[in-house]
Protein backbone atom coordinates (compact mmCIF):
# COMPACT_ATOMS: atom_id res chain seq x y z
CA UNK A 1 0.00 0.00 0.00
CA UNK A 2 1.30 3.48 -0.80
CA UNK A 3 1.85 6.18 1.80
CA UNK A 4 -1.10 8.16 0.38
CA UNK A 5 -3.37 5.12 0.70
CA UNK A 6 -2.29 4.56 4.29
CA UNK A 7 -2.91 8.20 5.13
CA UNK A 8 -6.34 8.06 3.47
CA UNK A 9 -7.18 5.11 5.70
CA UNK A 10 -5.98 7.01 8.77
CA UNK A 11 -2.90 4.84 9.20
CA UNK A 12 0.69 5.97 9.36
CA UNK A 13 3.54 4.51 7.40
CA UNK A 14 5.48 3.18 10.40
CA UNK A 15 8.43 2.16 8.22
CA UNK A 16 9.19 5.85 7.70
CA UNK A 17 9.33 6.59 11.42
CA UNK A 18 12.91 6.91 12.63
CA UNK A 19 11.89 6.45 16.27
CA UNK A 20 8.97 4.07 16.67
CA UNK A 21 6.79 4.19 19.74
CA UNK A 22 6.76 1.59 22.45
CA UNK A 23 4.02 -0.57 20.94
CA UNK A 24 5.04 -0.39 17.29
CA UNK A 25 8.35 -2.21 17.69
CA UNK A 26 10.73 -3.26 20.43
CA UNK A 27 13.26 -0.58 21.33
CA UNK A 28 16.74 -0.93 19.95
CA UNK A 29 19.62 -0.70 22.41
CA UNK A 30 20.57 2.72 21.04
CA UNK A 31 17.04 4.13 21.25
CA UNK A 32 16.55 2.67 24.74
CA UNK A 33 19.80 4.32 25.89
CA UNK A 34 18.73 7.68 24.44
CA UNK A 35 15.31 7.49 26.08
CA UNK A 36 16.81 6.37 29.39
CA UNK A 37 19.01 9.48 29.40
CA UNK A 38 15.93 11.66 28.89
CA UNK A 39 13.89 9.88 31.54
CA UNK A 40 16.81 9.99 33.97
CA UNK A 41 17.10 13.74 33.43
CA UNK A 42 13.37 14.16 34.03
CA UNK A 43 13.46 11.88 37.08
CA UNK A 44 14.68 14.69 39.31
CA UNK A 45 12.05 17.14 40.61
CA UNK A 46 14.36 20.14 40.20
CA UNK A 47 15.11 19.30 36.57
CA UNK A 48 11.46 18.61 35.86
CA UNK A 49 10.53 22.01 37.29
CA UNK A 50 13.33 23.72 35.35
CA UNK A 51 12.13 22.17 32.10
CA UNK A 52 8.57 23.21 32.87
CA UNK A 53 9.65 26.76 33.65
CA UNK A 54 11.61 27.01 30.42
CA UNK A 55 8.92 25.41 28.24
CA UNK A 56 6.12 27.54 29.64
CA UNK A 57 7.96 30.84 29.37
CA UNK A 58 6.40 33.39 27.01
CA UNK A 59 8.77 34.00 24.13
CA UNK A 60 10.22 30.52 24.36
CA UNK A 61 13.38 31.32 26.30
CA UNK A 62 14.37 32.27 29.81
CA UNK A 63 17.44 33.75 31.45
CA UNK A 64 19.16 31.70 34.13
CA UNK A 65 18.81 34.79 36.34
CA UNK A 66 15.04 34.21 36.29
CA UNK A 67 15.33 30.50 37.08
CA UNK A 68 17.68 30.55 40.07
CA UNK A 69 15.46 32.52 42.51
CA UNK A 70 12.68 29.92 42.19
CA UNK A 71 14.81 27.33 44.02
CA UNK A 72 16.48 27.08 47.39
CA UNK A 73 19.67 25.93 45.65
CA UNK A 74 22.95 27.57 44.74
CA UNK A 75 23.56 28.89 41.25
CA UNK A 76 26.20 26.19 40.51
CA UNK A 77 23.67 23.49 41.44
CA UNK A 78 21.06 25.01 39.11
CA UNK A 79 23.71 25.17 36.36
CA UNK A 80 24.49 21.48 36.93
CA UNK A 81 20.82 20.53 36.55
CA UNK A 82 20.55 22.64 33.38
CA UNK A 83 23.66 20.95 32.00
CA UNK A 84 22.05 17.53 32.49
CA UNK A 85 18.92 18.70 30.67
CA UNK A 86 21.14 19.91 27.82
CA UNK A 87 23.02 16.60 27.70
CA UNK A 88 19.69 14.77 27.51
CA UNK A 89 18.82 16.78 24.39
CA UNK A 90 15.88 18.61 25.92
CA UNK A 91 17.16 22.19 26.07
CA UNK A 92 19.87 24.37 24.62
CA UNK A 93 21.38 27.69 25.63
CA UNK A 94 23.28 30.75 24.52
CA UNK A 95 25.47 33.14 26.49
CA UNK A 96 24.57 36.79 26.07
CA UNK A 97 26.96 38.97 27.99
CA UNK A 98 27.07 37.72 31.56
CA UNK A 99 23.78 35.77 31.37
CA UNK A 100 22.84 32.48 29.77
CA UNK A 101 19.45 32.04 28.09
CA UNK A 102 17.76 28.64 27.81
CA UNK A 103 15.05 27.26 25.51
CA UNK A 104 13.48 23.88 24.82
CA UNK A 105 14.84 22.26 21.67
CA UNK A 106 12.26 22.12 18.88
CA UNK A 107 10.59 18.74 18.75
CA UNK A 108 12.23 17.38 21.92
CA UNK A 109 9.01 17.33 23.94
CA UNK A 110 6.95 16.25 20.92
CA UNK A 111 9.15 13.16 20.40
CA UNK A 112 8.89 12.27 24.07
CA UNK A 113 5.13 12.84 24.08
CA UNK A 114 4.70 10.72 20.95
CA UNK A 115 6.56 7.85 22.60
CA UNK A 116 4.48 8.11 25.77
CA UNK A 117 1.23 8.60 23.88
CA UNK A 118 1.81 5.38 22.00
CA UNK A 119 2.41 3.55 25.26
CA UNK A 120 -0.76 5.06 26.72
CA UNK A 121 -2.77 4.03 23.66
CA UNK A 122 -1.63 0.44 24.14
CA UNK A 123 -2.87 0.47 27.74
CA UNK A 124 -6.26 1.77 26.62
CA UNK A 125 -6.72 -1.07 24.13
CA UNK A 126 -5.51 -3.79 26.51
Amino acid sequence: MSKQELMALGQEDRSAACRPGLVTAPLSEVHAAELAKVFKALGDPVRLRLLSMIASRAGGEVCVCDLTPAFDLTQPTISHHLKLLRQAGLIDCERRGTWVYYWVLPGALDRLAAFLETAQAAEATA
